[in-house]
C-alpha cells in the first residue's frame, strides 16, 4: 500500500496548506509532502485569492485524492475517529463545524488585508482594523466563547478541526501586529507553542522563496 501524500504549497504563505497539514497531523496520518513552487498555477491561484476552489492542500489515501481542508477533516474524521478531530457531543461538534465553515467561506476584508507570511513583520504605522476590524472582532468573539465554554486551552479544550482552521489567524495577527489580550493572547501562545505548528513555523522560516506581491508591507 502506498503512503499517503500531502500535496502542499509553500509554509510561509499558504495558509490552506497549513490547515490541511495540522488536520493530517492530528489525525496521526503518517504521511509523505509533495511541495508545489510557487509559480504552480494552482498554488498561486490560491495564495493569490484568485480562485473559489482551494485545490492545495489535497490528501491522497488509499487512493482517494481529496482537496480543501474541511474535506480533507471530514475525512480523516472518519478515517481516524478517535483522533478526535470534531467533538463527541453532537451540539459541540455541530458548533465547531459553524465556526470552521465561518473561517472557510467569510473573513474576506482579513485575507486581502492581511495575507499570511510566517516571515514577515509590518511596518510601523500599518494598520489593518481599518480595513479589517470587523473581522478580527468577530475572531476574537469565536474565541472567547468557545474557550468560556470549553475552559480551554483549546477552542473545544482538545485539539480539533476548529484549532487547524484557526491557527494561521494566529500567525496573521502575529505578522500584522495586532493586539491581543486575555483569551485571545493566552490561546494564541497556546497554538503558537503547539508542537506541529513549531514544526510548521520552523519549516517556512527556512524557505527562500519569496511571493513579491506579499512583500509590499514589510
Amino acid at each position: 500500500m502506498n503512503r499517503p501524500k500531502l500535496i502542499i504549497g509553500s509554509k510561509n504563505y499558504s495558509s490552506w496548506s497549513l490547515r490541511g497539514w495540522l488536520l493530517a497531523k492530528m489525525a496521526g496520518l503518517d504521511f509523505d509532502e509533495q511541495p508545489v513552487a510557487l509559480d504552480d498555477p494552482a498554488h498561486r491561484a490560491e495564495v493569490l485569492l484568485l480562485s473559489p476552489s482551494i485545490l492545495v492542500p489535497t490528501l491522497i489515501h488509499d487512493g482517494v485524492h481529496i482537496w480543501d481542508p474541511l474535506a480533507i477533516g471530514e475525512y480523516l474524521n472518519e478515517v481516524a475517529p478517535g483522533a478526535g478531530l470534531l467533538p463527541a457531543d453532537p451540539a459541540t461538534r455541530a458548533w465547531c463545524r459553524s465556526i470552521c465553515c465561518e473561517m472557510h467561506a467569510g473573513f474576506h476584508r482579513l485575507r486581502t488585508t492581511c495575507p499570511m507570511n510566517i516571515r514577515g513583520r509590518a511596518l510601523p504605522g500599518y494598520d489593518p482594523t481599518v480595513t479589517a476590524g470587523a473581522d478580527i472582532e468577530r475572531i476574537f468573539t469565536i474565541w472567547n466563547d468557545c474557550i468560556a465554554a470549553s475552559g480551554g486551552p483549546f477552542l473545544f479544550g482538545a485539539p480539533t478541526m476548529a484549532d487547524a482552521m484557526y491557527a494561521p489567524v494566529v500567525l496573521r495577527f502575529l505578522t500584522y501586529g495586532i493586539g491581543l489580550e486575555g483569551m485571545g493572547q493566552s490561546y494564541s501562545e497556546r497554538i503558537l507553542s503547539w508542537a506541529p505548528m513549531a514544526e510548521w513555523i520552523e519549516a517556512a522560516m527556512n524557505e527562500v522563496e519569496e511571493e513579491l506581491e506579499f512583500e509590499g508591507e514589510f
